[in-house]
Formats: structure tokens, C-alpha cells, sequence
């Protein structure tokens, strides 16, 4: 089930602002930038860069994921490991409000979401 409208509003802005604060400076973004996108009832964001092999190709490599549970009224959160699956996040498996999803990820305390 999708975010209603209202929710869906309310992440885009939370999320926005964090990635516009995170961004690199407008020259390098060709080379590295950073996305986001709602899923369902999940936030994912990503980096954007230039596959090395072929720099006309864009990849987008999975950052961090909260998936909102409404029976719980939780976010989950979500890292990717080397297997390049979603993987829960232990230290901190859930949070309250998507504010403290985005300050983990910023913090990025034990180095899973942006190394």
C-alpha cells in the first residue's frame, strides 16, 4: 500500500531537504550525486555516479531504506551489504519518526550507509 498524499508530501520534504543538505557541490555532480525516491511505503536513497567502465552509464547505488509499517506506527531501516541486498539495520532497527531515520543516516555512526 502507497504513502496517502498527505504522507507522501510529508516524506518528500523530509527526505528532500536532507539530500539537498548532503548533495556535493554542483560541479562534481556529474561524476557523484545523490537521489531519493518513495516506494510503496518505503524512502530509498541513492548515489548517482558514472559506471567507471563505461561513464555513459548511470548507476544508482542503493544508499539506505525506511519502510513505514502503520500497524506500528514504526519506520524500518535498512542498509545494503555486500550482497547487495537490503539488510536490517541492527544498531537501530526502528525509529519513531522519518526525522530520526535521516539523522541516523547522516550520522552514519558505524559507516554502513555511506562507508
Amino acid at each position: 500500500m502507497a504513502f496517502r498524499e498527505s504522507e507522501a508530501r510529508e516524506c518528500e520534504r523530509i527526505i528532500h531537504a536532507f539530500v539537498e543538505r548532503r548533495r556535493p557541490a554542483p560541479h562534481l555532480r556529474q561524476e557523484l550525486d545523490l537521489g531519493y525516491r518513495l516506494v510503496d511505503q518505503s524512502v530509498e536513497i541513492f548515489e548517482i555516479r558514472p559506471y567507471w567502465k563505461n561513464p555513459q552509464e548511470i548507476l544508482e547505488i542503493r544508499v539506505a531504506k525506511a519502510t513505514y509499517v502503520r500497524s506500528r506506527d514504526v519506520w524500518r531501516i535498512f542498509w545494503v551489504r555486500q550482497d547487495l541486498k537490503w539488510h536490517r539495520y541492527d544498531p537501530r532497527p526502528e525509529v519513531k519518526r522519518l526525522e530520526e531515520f535521516v539523522a541516523i543516516v547522516d550520522e552514519d555512526r558505524h559507516g554502513c550507509f555511506f562507508g
